[in-house]
C-alpha cells in the first residue's frame, strides 16, 4: 500500500514541477494599452552593391534583369497585390557611381534601372488596390571613390574637404527621384553600416570588397552628427520636403555602444536636423535594444525610428520562421515605428555569398525564381501592421517558445489583429485572453514550413478569451471581424 502511495506522491510532485501535456500556455494581447504609432513594414530591393567596376561588371543583385515581364509582374503582385504583402516602405540604395568626379555631371540613371521600376511599379499597384501612399527611404550605400583619402572605392576614410560635395552627391540624387522620377521619397539616410571600422586594415589602405562587405565607410559619431548639423540648412535651401536620418549601424546595439546616439543628443543643432532615426536590426540577444532611441529621444519624444534592414534568417537560417521573432524584438525591446527587411530578392552575384542568405525570393541564373518560406512568414505579419495604427501591449506567462505582436486600430480602417508564435518544437495549445476591442471573433490563418498562409477560419471569443492550437514552429495570425 505505502508503494502505491508514494508513486502517486511522485506523479504529483513531477506534474507540479514539470507541468501536464494538457496545460494551456496563458497568453494576452490588449488593445487598449498601446504603445508607439506604428509606421508600416517595408521592403528593399538591391540592384548595384559591390561591383568594382560597373562597366566590367554591371552587377544587378535583385535579379529582375534575369526574368521576363510576365514573370516580374507576378512577384510584384505578391509583394504589393490584393493578396500581397501590402508593405508601405521601399528602401532604395544609392551606389558610389553617379559621379565620376566632384562638381562633374551626375548619372543617377545607369545603375538605377530596376530599383526605380520596382519603386514605381509597387506604387502603381498599390495605388491601383487602394492602398496607402508608399513613402520611400533612401540610403547612401558609400560615397564616390574622389570623396575619400584613400581615393578608392570603399576607402574607409572620408576627406573632410569633399563633405560638402558629398552632401550635394546626395541632395541630388533626391531632387533627381522626387524631381524627375516623381517618386515619393520622405527620408534621406547618411550611410550604411559606417560603424564598423575593423572592416578595413588598420591603416586604412585597402578595402575587402572580396571578403563579402558591400559599399560602405567609416563614418565617426561626430562625423554623423555633423552632416546632420550642416545638412539641414543644405536640405532645406533645396527646396526638397526630405528629412534626414542618422545613417544606418549595423545593429541597435552598435549604435548605442559606439556613441552615435549621444553625438547627435549633444549637438543640439543635429538633433534638432534630425527627422527619423534609423539603424539596422541585425543580431540577437542584447543587439536589440532602445539605447539609442531612448537617448534621441529625450527632448524630442515624437521621433519616429525605423530597422531599416535585418536577417530574414533569424537567430538561425535553418528556421525561417525565427525572423519574425527578432522583428517582436524589434518592435517590443528597441520601441520601432516600422521595419524594412534586407533585400526580398537575392541572386548568386553577391561576392564571396550573402551573409545572410535567407530572402523572400531567389533568382536563378537561367531565369527561374524561387518563393522561400520566409515570404509566407511575413505575409502572415506585413498585411496586418499598417501605417496610422498603435503597436498592442502582448504578454506571455512563463513560455519563451510563445510570442505575440499586436497592432491596434488606432481608428483607421484597418481592424486589431495579432500574430502568435510557436517557435519551439512541439505543439502549445495557448489560452489567449483578448482585451480592448469590440470584435467577438477572429479569422485566422497561418504558415509553418509547409503550410503556407493557409486559411483556418473562424474563432469566436468566448468570455473575452481564444483557445488555439499552435503547431511547432508556425506563425499564426489572428484579425478582428
Amino acid at each position: 500500500m505505502k508503494k502505491y502511495v508514494f508513486v502517486a506522491v511522485l506523479l504529483i510532485v513531477s506534474g507540479m514541477a514539470f507541468g501536464t501535456k494538457n496545460d494551456k500556455v496563458k497568453t494576452k494581447v490588449d488593445f487598449a494599452n498601446t504603445l508607439q504609432d506604428w509606421d508600416g513594414f517595408g521592403i528593399n530591393y538591391v540592384e548595384v552593391a559591390q561591383t568594382m567596376d560597373y562597366e566590367k561588371d554591371p552587377q544587378e543583385y535583385g535579379g529582375f534583369s534575369r526574368l521576363n515581364e510576365k514573370q516580374r509582374q507576378e512577384l510584384l503582385d505578391m509583394v504589393f497585390g490584393d493578396d500581397g504583402l501590402k508593405v508601405n516602405i521601399i528602401k532604395m540604395f544609392f551606389d558610389p557611381f553617379h559621379q565620376k568626379e566632384p562638381g562633374g555631371e551626375f548619372d543617377h540613371e545607369t545603375t538605377t534601372k530596376w530599383m526605380r521600376y520596382f519603386a514605381h511599379q509597387g506604387i502603381a499597384k498599390t495605388r491601383e488596390r487602394g492602398g496607402q501612399d508608399i513613402e520611400i527611404i533612401t540610403t547612401l550605400y558609400g560615397p564616390p571613390a574622389w570623396s575619400t583619402k584613400q581615393k578608392i572605392l570603399r576607402g574607409r576614410d572620408m576627406d573632410p574637404k569633399y563633405y560638402n560635395d558629398v552632401a550635394l552627391y546626395m541632395i541630388d540624387w533626391v531632387r533627381y527621384l522626387k524631381e524627375t522620377e516623381k517618386l515619393p521619397v520622405k527620408y534621406l539616410s547618411l550611410h550604411n553600416e559606417g560603424d564598423s571600422p575593423d572592416r578595413w586594415p588598420r591603416d586604412g589602405s585597402h578595402g575587402n570588397i572580396g571578403t563579402g562587405h558591400d559599399y560602405n565607410s567609416f563614418w565617426l559619431p561626430q562625423q554623423v552628427a555633423h552632416f546632420l548639423e550642416f545638412m539641414g540648412p543644405m536640405m532645406k535651401a533645396s527646396g526638397l520636403d526630405v528629412g534626414l536620418t542618422p545613417g544606418e549601424c549595423t545593429t541597435w546595439q552598435h549604435m548605442s555602444r559606439h556613441w552615435y546616439h549621444w553625438a547627435i543628443y549633444k549637438n543640439p543643432e543635429a538633433h534638432k536636423n534630425l527627422a527619423l532615426i534609423t539603424s539596422h536590426g541585425f543580431g540577437v540577444g542584447k543587439d536589440i535594444n532602445s539605447e539609442a532611441n531612448d537617448v534621441l529621444r529625450m527632448g524630442r519624444p515624437e521621433l519616429h525610428s525605423w530597422t531599416t534592414s535585418m536577417s530574414w534568417g533569424g537567430r538561425d537560417n535553418r528556421k525561417d520562421y525565427d525572423f519574425i521573432y527578432l522583428m517582436k524584438r524589434n518592435i517590443y525591446d528597441a520601441k520601432v515605428n516600422a521595419i524594412i527587411p534586407w533585400s526580398a530578392f537575392q541572386t548568386d552575384t553577391w561576392v564571396g555569398g550573402d551573409p545572410n542568405p535567407a530572402c523572400a525570393f531567389f533568382i536563378h541564373e537561367d531565369g527561374r525564381y524561387e518563393v522561400r518560406p520566409g515570404y509566407y512568414f511575413y505575409k502572415q505579419l506585413a498585411p496586418i501592421g499598417q501605417r496610422g495604427m498603435k503597436v498592442a501591449s502582448v504578454s506571455t506567462e512563463a513560455n519563451e517558445k510563445v510570442e505575440l505582436i499586436g497592432f491596434a486600430s488606432n481608428g483607421t480602417k484597418y481592424p486589431d489583429a495579432f500574430l502568435v508564435m510557436n517557435i519551439s518544437d512541439q505543439e502549445m495549445e495557448l489560452e489567449i485572453d483578448v482585451k480592448g476591442t469590440t470584435a467577438t471573433s477572429f479569422e485566422a490563418s497561418r504558415s509553418t514550413m509547409e503550410e503556407k498562409n493557409m486559411s483556418l477560419g473562424n474563432f469566436k471569443l468566448t468570455n473575452g478569451k481564444l483557445i488555439y492550437k499552435a503547431p511547432a514552429g508556425s506563425v499564426s495570425t489572428f484579425v478582428a471581424k
